[in-house]
């Protein structure tokens, strides 16, 4: 639960980023939903959470519904009407109030909101209570059009194991975006994302990723909790077959600069080292068409 007005670990990798000043930083936004965020809610058929497991284990995990399954029923409360589908490693989470990060993303227009605050189970809904909800710009963003939806009846396989296969090795190499959740004590818990052309994320082995980080808000809402806690969950969606990969594990902030020096736009580096794999196959039937890269987005690195 959030706790305190100034995040110590945002604090922390402002300075050493050179930005911000006193007070600067997420505790600055509201926690009622805004005029407008309620009816983009509404609409939305797919929003990604970011929250704990049983072992403390941090997850992304993407749910999907029909327009009006997220909905705002106050300018601070939410229910979701869907929960993440069996096999998610979040299926069986919030059974008691627990920190919740919330992304509702539009790919065709390239919006986005943020939504921190707690939530708790009951029976198929899920009821949250917002304490920091906000807008985020469009960088990294890719262009993808939602198409005919999959079948109804696809069969579902969870595949699960402590490091990647030589498949999914190559999906996240193609990847071009990936959804991020992370939590720090007092702080509550933030669902966003990252992007980059395909090959900005760098397997560097079976149970290791590296990617960069690149311009951004200067909140440094993910940064800040990986600062105070290296548990996080990464989540790759595969947008034309509804597949899903969520990993679990820990990351932290490279600051060296020859180790970044041949990665274009990075700012800093992020190695993420990785304790679980869940393959979902079938995890949702919406299906997306690429529309494009987002213009901010970096060359990725070269491959050597």
């Amino acid at each position: 639960m959030i706790k305190t007005p100034h995040h110590e670990g945002e604090q922390a990798v402002q300075k050493q980023a050179g930005e911000g000043g006193p007070g600067w930083g997420s505790p600055m936004f509201d926690d009622v939903i805004q005029p407008g965020f309620d009816q983009y809610l509404m609409r939305q058929r797919m929003l990604f959470l970011g929250g704990a497991d049983a072992t403390g284990a941090m997850w992304s995990s993407l749910v999907t519904g029909d327009p009006g399954f997220a909905l705002p029923t106050s300018r601070r409360t939410i229910t979701l009407s869907s929960l993440p589908v069996p096999g998610d490693p979040l299926a069986g989470a919030f059974a008691e109030t627990a920190d919740i990060g919330l992304l509702a993303l539009e790919p065709h227009t390239t919006t986005r909101i943020r939504i921190n605050g707690v939530a708790r189970r009951e029976g198929e809904s899920l009821h949250i209570r917002t304490e920091q909800v906000l807008g985020n710009c469009p960088k990294y963003l890719q262009v993808r059009v939602p198409v005919a939806d999959g079948p109804a009846t696809a069969p579902r396989e969870t595949r699960d194991g402590d490091a990647l296969t030589p498949e999914q090795e190559k999906w996240i190499t193609g990847a071009d975006t990936f959804f991020i959740a992370s939590q720090a004590d007092g702080y509550g818990a933030d669902s966003s994302h990252r992007g980059g052309d395909p090959g900005f994320v760098t397997v560097a082995g079976p149970r290791r990723l590296v990617w960069p980080d690149y311009f951004g808000n200067s909140f440094y809402m993910t940064l800040g909790n990986l600062q105070l806690n290296e548990n996080c969950g990464l989540l790759f969606l595969d947008w034309e077959s509804g597949h899903t990969l969520q990993l679990t594990g820990k990351a932290r902030i490279n600051w060296a600069e020859g180790d970044r020096a041949d990665v274009p736009g990075a700012l800093r580096m992020c190695e993420f080292d990785i304790e679980r794999v869940v393959q979902i196959d079938g995890a949702t039937r919406l299906r997306w068409a690429f529309g494009g890269p987002s213009p901010y987005n970096p060359p990725a690195p070269a491959r050597g």
